[in-house]
Protein backbone atom coordinates (compact mmCIF):
# COMPACT_ATOMS: atom_id res chain seq x y z
CA UNK A 1 0.00 0.00 0.00
CA UNK A 2 1.18 3.46 -0.81
CA UNK A 3 2.16 6.07 2.15
CA UNK A 4 0.05 9.34 2.25
CA UNK A 5 1.23 12.41 4.09
CA UNK A 6 -2.31 13.14 6.11
CA UNK A 7 -3.38 15.27 8.84
CA UNK A 8 -4.53 13.32 12.09
CA UNK A 9 -7.97 14.47 11.11
CA UNK A 10 -8.22 13.62 7.78
CA UNK A 11 -6.92 10.47 7.61
CA UNK A 12 -9.48 9.46 10.81
CA UNK A 13 -12.37 10.86 8.11
CA UNK A 14 -10.84 8.49 5.48
CA UNK A 15 -10.61 5.81 7.63
CA UNK A 16 -14.12 6.07 8.42
CA UNK A 17 -15.42 6.25 4.57
CA UNK A 18 -12.54 3.43 4.34
CA UNK A 19 -15.04 1.49 6.95
CA UNK A 20 -18.08 1.76 5.54
CA UNK A 21 -19.03 4.62 6.95
CA UNK A 22 -21.44 6.32 4.46
CA UNK A 23 -23.18 8.73 7.36
CA UNK A 24 -21.56 11.60 8.80
CA UNK A 25 -23.97 14.14 11.44
CA UNK A 26 -21.89 17.11 13.12
CA UNK A 27 -20.89 20.71 13.62
CA UNK A 28 -18.37 22.81 13.08
CA UNK A 29 -15.70 23.04 16.58
CA UNK A 30 -12.10 23.30 16.44
CA UNK A 31 -9.37 21.45 16.51
CA UNK A 32 -11.34 18.88 14.52
CA UNK A 33 -13.54 20.64 11.62
CA UNK A 34 -11.30 18.98 9.25
CA UNK A 35 -13.05 15.90 10.12
CA UNK A 36 -16.70 17.16 8.74
CA UNK A 37 -14.62 19.24 6.05
CA UNK A 38 -13.16 16.19 4.42
CA UNK A 39 -16.72 14.00 4.81
CA UNK A 40 -18.41 16.61 3.40
CA UNK A 41 -16.17 16.51 0.40
CA UNK A 42 -15.40 12.45 0.06
CA UNK A 43 -18.69 11.34 1.15
CA UNK A 44 -20.94 12.18 -1.78
CA UNK A 45 -17.99 10.48 -4.13
CA UNK A 46 -19.33 6.74 -2.42
CA UNK A 47 -23.04 7.74 -2.33
CA UNK A 48 -23.13 8.46 1.54
CA UNK A 49 -24.72 11.83 2.91
CA UNK A 50 -23.00 14.31 5.26
CA UNK A 51 -25.20 16.31 7.04
CA UNK A 52 -23.87 19.68 9.08
CA UNK A 53 -26.45 19.77 11.76
CA UNK A 54 -27.79 23.15 13.41
CA UNK A 55 -26.07 21.84 16.97
CA UNK A 56 -24.52 18.63 18.43
CA UNK A 57 -27.76 17.67 20.25
CA UNK A 58 -29.20 17.69 16.61
CA UNK A 59 -26.02 15.79 14.98
CA UNK A 60 -26.06 12.88 18.21
CA UNK A 61 -30.16 12.23 17.39
CA UNK A 62 -29.17 12.18 14.04
CA UNK A 63 -26.59 9.58 15.00
CA UNK A 64 -28.99 7.56 17.13
CA UNK A 65 -31.70 7.29 13.99
CA UNK A 66 -29.01 5.98 11.27
CA UNK A 67 -27.91 3.50 13.68
CA UNK A 68 -30.96 2.37 14.40
CA UNK A 69 -31.61 1.72 10.49
CA UNK A 70 -28.63 -0.62 10.64
CA UNK A 71 -25.85 2.00 9.23
CA UNK A 72 -22.14 3.08 9.73
CA UNK A 73 -22.32 6.23 10.58
CA UNK A 74 -19.83 8.73 12.80
CA UNK A 75 -20.02 11.66 14.45
CA UNK A 76 -17.06 14.55 15.70
CA UNK A 77 -16.61 17.08 17.76
CA UNK A 78 -14.00 18.83 20.21
CA UNK A 79 -15.15 18.98 24.11
CA UNK A 80 -17.72 21.46 24.29
CA UNK A 81 -19.26 19.95 21.71
CA UNK A 82 -18.78 16.23 23.01
CA UNK A 83 -20.48 17.28 26.30
CA UNK A 84 -23.65 18.56 24.30
CA UNK A 85 -23.72 15.41 23.01
CA UNK A 86 -23.89 13.53 26.19
CA UNK A 87 -27.76 12.90 26.83
CA UNK A 88 -27.70 11.56 23.33
CA UNK A 89 -24.53 9.02 23.93
CA UNK A 90 -26.54 7.72 26.80
CA UNK A 91 -29.82 7.28 24.97
CA UNK A 92 -27.76 5.31 22.27
CA UNK A 93 -25.84 3.13 24.82
CA UNK A 94 -29.38 2.46 26.24
CA UNK A 95 -30.50 1.81 22.76
CA UNK A 96 -27.50 -0.85 22.49
CA UNK A 97 -27.12 0.88 19.06
CA UNK A 98 -23.57 0.66 17.10
CA UNK A 99 -21.67 4.35 15.96
CA UNK A 100 -18.84 5.59 16.28
CA UNK A 101 -17.63 9.03 18.15
CA UNK A 102 -14.43 10.90 17.65
CA UNK A 103 -13.09 13.57 20.31
CA UNK A 104 -10.57 15.50 19.33
CA UNK A 105 -9.74 16.98 22.58
CA UNK A 106 -9.03 20.96 23.66
CA UNK A 107 -8.44 22.33 26.75
CA UNK A 108 -10.79 23.44 29.04
CA UNK A 109 -12.88 23.68 31.22
CA UNK A 110 -16.11 25.89 29.52
CA UNK A 111 -15.00 26.86 26.27
CA UNK A 112 -11.30 27.08 27.37
CA UNK A 113 -8.92 26.81 24.31
CA UNK A 114 -8.41 25.55 21.15
CA UNK A 115 -5.02 23.70 21.95
CA UNK A 116 -4.23 20.05 22.81
CA UNK A 117 -5.53 18.44 26.08
CA UNK A 118 -6.35 15.55 27.92
CA UNK A 119 -8.56 16.81 29.92
CA UNK A 120 -12.09 14.64 28.82
CA UNK A 121 -11.02 11.19 29.89
CA UNK A 122 -13.71 11.01 32.67
CA UNK A 123 -16.22 11.78 30.67
CA UNK A 124 -15.59 10.04 27.98
CA UNK A 125 -14.67 6.31 30.40
CA UNK A 126 -16.82 7.04 33.34
CA UNK A 127 -19.87 7.58 31.28
CA UNK A 128 -19.98 12.02 30.49
CA UNK A 129 -24.13 10.77 30.38
CA UNK A 130 -26.70 9.82 33.02
CA UNK A 131 -27.49 6.17 33.80
CA UNK A 132 -25.43 3.09 34.06
CA UNK A 133 -23.35 2.56 30.62
CA UNK A 134 -20.12 2.29 29.25
CA UNK A 135 -18.31 3.52 25.73
CA UNK A 136 -15.54 1.53 24.32
CA UNK A 137 -13.09 4.23 24.54
CA UNK A 138 -9.81 3.81 21.81
CA UNK A 139 -6.50 6.36 22.13
CA UNK A 140 -4.28 6.63 19.39
CA UNK A 141 -1.11 7.90 19.55
CA UNK A 142 0.06 7.81 16.25
CA UNK A 143 -1.61 8.68 12.39
CA UNK A 144 -1.28 5.07 11.29
CA UNK A 145 -2.69 3.81 15.10
CA UNK A 146 -5.45 6.16 14.34
CA UNK A 147 -6.53 5.17 10.87
CA UNK A 148 -6.26 1.11 12.47
CA UNK A 149 -8.26 2.21 15.31
CA UNK A 150 -11.13 4.27 13.72
CA UNK A 151 -11.80 0.97 11.35
CA UNK A 152 -11.58 -0.70 14.50
CA UNK A 153 -13.96 1.20 16.42
CA UNK A 154 -16.69 0.24 13.75
CA UNK A 155 -16.03 -2.88 14.13
CA UNK A 156 -16.69 -3.26 17.76
CA UNK A 157 -19.46 -1.23 17.66
CA UNK A 158 -21.27 -3.73 15.52
CA UNK A 159 -19.92 -6.17 17.41
CA UNK A 160 -21.19 -5.10 20.75
CA UNK A 161 -23.85 -3.03 19.56
CA UNK A 162 -22.21 -0.53 21.49
CA UNK A 163 -20.95 3.29 21.00
CA UNK A 164 -17.40 3.38 20.57
CA UNK A 165 -15.53 6.84 21.59
CA UNK A 166 -11.50 7.47 19.30
CA UNK A 167 -10.17 9.91 21.98
CA UNK A 168 -7.42 11.98 20.36
CA UNK A 169 -6.37 15.46 21.45
CA UNK A 170 -5.95 18.47 19.13
CA UNK A 171 -2.18 17.29 19.13
CA UNK A 172 -3.22 14.02 17.18
CA UNK A 173 -5.43 15.85 15.21
CA UNK A 174 -3.91 18.77 14.08
CA UNK A 175 -0.07 17.02 13.22
CA UNK A 176 0.88 15.54 9.29
CA UNK A 177 2.45 11.89 9.07
CA UNK A 178 2.60 9.71 6.73
CA UNK A 179 0.00 6.67 6.92
CA UNK A 180 -1.17 3.70 4.91
CA UNK A 181 -4.77 3.60 4.18
CA UNK A 182 -6.23 0.00 3.56
CA UNK A 183 -8.40 -1.05 0.89
CA UNK A 184 -12.09 0.05 1.32
CA UNK A 185 -14.71 -2.55 2.78
CA UNK A 186 -17.28 -4.23 0.58
CA UNK A 187 -20.40 -3.66 1.62
CA UNK A 188 -21.06 -7.55 1.45
CA UNK A 189 -18.55 -7.78 4.09
CA UNK A 190 -19.97 -5.63 6.75
CA UNK A 191 -22.15 -7.70 9.36
CA UNK A 192 -25.53 -8.06 8.70
CA UNK A 193 -28.63 -6.11 11.03
CA UNK A 194 -30.87 -8.53 11.32
CA UNK A 195 -32.42 -5.33 14.76
CA UNK A 196 -32.54 -2.38 12.35
CA UNK A 197 -35.61 -0.93 11.97
CA UNK A 198 -35.78 -1.34 8.22
CA UNK A 199 -39.76 -1.86 8.29
CA UNK A 200 -41.90 -5.24 9.08
CA UNK A 201 -39.93 -8.00 10.47
CA UNK A 202 -41.84 -10.37 8.02
CA UNK A 203 -40.83 -13.37 10.11
CA UNK A 204 -42.18 -12.51 13.50
CA UNK A 205 -45.23 -10.81 11.81
CA UNK A 206 -44.44 -7.08 13.85
CA UNK A 207 -41.98 -4.11 13.03
CA UNK A 208 -38.39 -4.04 14.90
CA UNK A 209 -38.74 -1.57 18.03
CA UNK A 210 -35.59 0.53 19.26
CA UNK A 211 -35.97 1.71 22.48
CA UNK A 212 -34.45 2.98 25.53
CA UNK A 213 -37.30 3.70 27.90
CA UNK A 214 -38.61 0.39 30.59
CA UNK A 215 -41.67 1.79 32.64
CA UNK A 216 -41.25 -1.19 34.44
CA UNK A 217 -38.21 -1.25 37.21
CA UNK A 218 -37.60 -4.75 37.01
CA UNK A 219 -37.83 -4.75 33.52
CA UNK A 220 -35.10 -1.73 33.34
CA UNK A 221 -33.55 -3.51 35.92
CA UNK A 222 -33.06 -6.37 33.73
CA UNK A 223 -31.76 -4.86 30.45
CA UNK A 224 -29.07 -2.80 32.56
CA UNK A 225 -27.84 -5.94 34.15
CA UNK A 226 -28.02 -7.65 30.45
CA UNK A 227 -26.12 -4.42 29.19
CA UNK A 228 -23.55 -4.96 31.67
CA UNK A 229 -22.82 -8.79 31.46
CA UNK A 230 -21.78 -6.96 27.92
CA UNK A 231 -19.50 -5.01 29.44
CA UNK A 232 -18.11 -7.79 31.37
CA UNK A 233 -17.44 -9.53 28.04
CA UNK A 234 -15.89 -6.34 26.35
CA UNK A 235 -13.57 -6.17 29.33
CA UNK A 236 -12.86 -10.25 29.09
CA UNK A 237 -11.61 -10.01 24.98
CA UNK A 238 -11.00 -6.32 24.20
CA UNK A 239 -7.85 -4.98 26.23
CA UNK A 240 -5.55 -3.41 24.64
CA UNK A 241 -2.13 -1.80 25.92
CA UNK A 242 1.44 -1.31 24.78
CA UNK A 243 4.70 -1.94 27.14
CA UNK A 244 7.86 -0.50 26.30
CA UNK A 245 11.25 -1.46 28.30
CA UNK A 246 9.36 -2.42 30.94
CA UNK A 247 11.39 -5.58 31.82
CA UNK A 248 13.85 -3.60 33.85
CA UNK A 249 12.52 -0.75 34.95
CA UNK A 250 12.29 0.80 38.14
CA UNK A 251 10.15 3.82 37.19
CA UNK A 252 7.38 3.12 34.80
CA UNK A 253 5.83 5.86 32.94
CA UNK A 254 1.91 5.78 32.55
CA UNK A 255 0.86 7.86 29.18
CA UNK A 256 -1.92 7.65 26.06
CA UNK A 257 -1.93 9.83 23.01
CA UNK A 258 0.28 12.73 22.48
CA UNK A 259 1.61 12.37 25.92
CA UNK A 260 3.07 8.52 24.98
CA UNK A 261 4.92 9.58 22.16
CA UNK A 262 7.21 12.21 24.37
CA UNK A 263 7.54 9.77 26.86
CA UNK A 264 9.86 7.55 24.21
CA UNK A 265 11.85 10.78 24.08
CA UNK A 266 11.84 11.18 28.07
CA UNK A 267 12.56 7.10 28.08
CA UNK A 268 15.38 7.69 25.78
CA UNK A 269 16.83 10.45 27.62
CA UNK A 270 16.85 8.91 30.57
CA UNK A 271 18.33 5.18 29.26
CA UNK A 272 20.77 7.55 27.93
CA UNK A 273 21.60 8.87 31.52
CA UNK A 274 21.46 5.33 33.06
CA UNK A 275 17.93 5.56 34.23
CA UNK A 276 16.27 2.50 33.79
CA UNK A 277 12.31 3.75 32.60
CA UNK A 278 9.68 1.95 30.53
CA UNK A 279 6.29 2.77 29.12
CA UNK A 280 2.80 1.08 29.68
CA UNK A 281 0.39 2.93 27.33
CA UNK A 282 -3.41 2.21 27.64
CA UNK A 283 -4.68 1.83 24.16
CA UNK A 284 -8.10 1.44 25.27
CA UNK A 285 -9.21 3.75 28.36
CA UNK A 286 -12.39 1.78 29.07
CA UNK A 287 -11.77 -1.04 29.07
CA UNK A 288 -8.40 -0.05 31.16
CA UNK A 289 -5.75 -2.56 31.02
CA UNK A 290 -5.71 -3.47 35.17
CA UNK A 291 -4.60 -6.56 34.69
CA UNK A 292 -1.04 -5.47 32.40
CA UNK A 293 -0.34 -3.62 35.54
CA UNK A 294 0.68 -7.12 37.48
CA UNK A 295 3.87 -7.98 36.05
CA UNK A 296 4.92 -4.54 35.83
CA UNK A 297 4.18 -4.22 39.42
CA UNK A 298 6.80 -7.25 40.23
CA UNK A 299 9.33 -4.96 39.41
CA UNK A 300 9.22 -1.56 39.01
CA UNK A 301 10.19 0.49 42.07
CA UNK A 302 7.52 3.31 41.05
CA UNK A 303 5.27 4.50 38.33
CA UNK A 304 4.68 7.92 37.08
CA UNK A 305 1.14 9.09 35.44
CA UNK A 306 1.54 11.64 32.93
CA UNK A 307 -1.50 13.44 31.22
CA UNK A 308 -2.07 16.81 29.77
CA UNK A 309 -4.70 17.37 32.57
CA UNK A 310 -4.83 17.58 36.09
CA UNK A 311 -4.55 14.11 36.44
CA UNK A 312 -8.01 12.01 35.56
CA UNK A 313 -6.11 8.38 34.11
CA UNK A 314 -4.53 8.64 37.37
CA UNK A 315 -6.71 7.32 39.48
CA UNK A 316 -7.57 4.46 37.30
CA UNK A 317 -3.60 3.41 37.76
CA UNK A 318 -3.92 3.66 41.45
CA UNK A 319 -6.70 0.80 41.20
CA UNK A 320 -4.60 -0.88 38.99
CA UNK A 321 -1.58 -0.90 41.34
CA UNK A 322 -3.58 -0.79 44.29
CA UNK A 323 -1.14 0.11 46.46
CA UNK A 324 1.83 -1.82 45.46
CA UNK A 325 4.32 0.84 44.74
CA UNK A 326 3.28 4.57 44.78
CA UNK A 327 2.32 6.04 41.73
CA UNK A 328 2.85 9.87 41.07
CA UNK A 329 1.82 12.05 38.92
CA UNK A 330 2.76 14.75 36.59
CA UNK A 331 0.50 17.19 34.48
CA UNK A 332 0.47 20.17 32.77
CA UNK A 333 -2.80 21.58 31.44
CA UNK A 334 -4.49 24.52 29.67
CA UNK A 335 -3.22 23.57 26.31
CA UNK A 336 0.30 23.34 27.60
CA UNK A 337 2.34 19.97 26.50
CA UNK A 338 4.77 18.41 28.83
CA UNK A 339 8.16 17.80 27.42
CA UNK A 340 10.60 14.82 27.61
CA UNK A 341 12.97 16.95 29.56
CA UNK A 342 9.85 17.85 32.36
CA UNK A 343 9.20 14.14 32.40
CA UNK A 344 13.08 13.14 32.82
CA UNK A 345 13.36 15.80 35.81
CA UNK A 346 10.04 14.01 37.48
CA UNK A 347 11.72 10.72 36.64
CA UNK A 348 14.56 11.79 38.71
CA UNK A 349 13.14 13.24 41.47
CA UNK A 350 11.29 9.72 42.02
CA UNK A 351 14.84 8.22 42.24
CA UNK A 352 15.99 10.35 44.75
CA UNK A 353 12.76 9.95 46.93
CA UNK A 354 11.51 13.23 46.10
CA UNK A 355 8.53 12.14 44.13
CA UNK A 356 4.94 13.79 43.95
Amino acid sequence: MARELMKGNEAIAAAAIGAGCRYFFGYPITPQNEIPEYMARELPKVGGAYVQAESEVAAINMVYGAAGAGARVLTSSSSPGISLMQEGISYIAGAELPCVVVNVMRAGPGLGGVQPSQADYFQATKGGGHGDYHLIVLAPANLQEAVELTQLAFDLADKYRNPVMVLADGMIGQLMEPVELPPDRPAAELPAKDWATTGTDHSAGRRRIINSLYLYPDQLESHVRAIFRKYAEIERNEVRCELQACDDAEVVIVAYGTTARIARSAIAKCRGLGLRVGLLRPITLYPFPVAAFDPVVRTARAFLVVEMSMGQMVDDVRIAVAGRRPVSFYGRTGGIVPTANEMVKQVQLILEGRGA
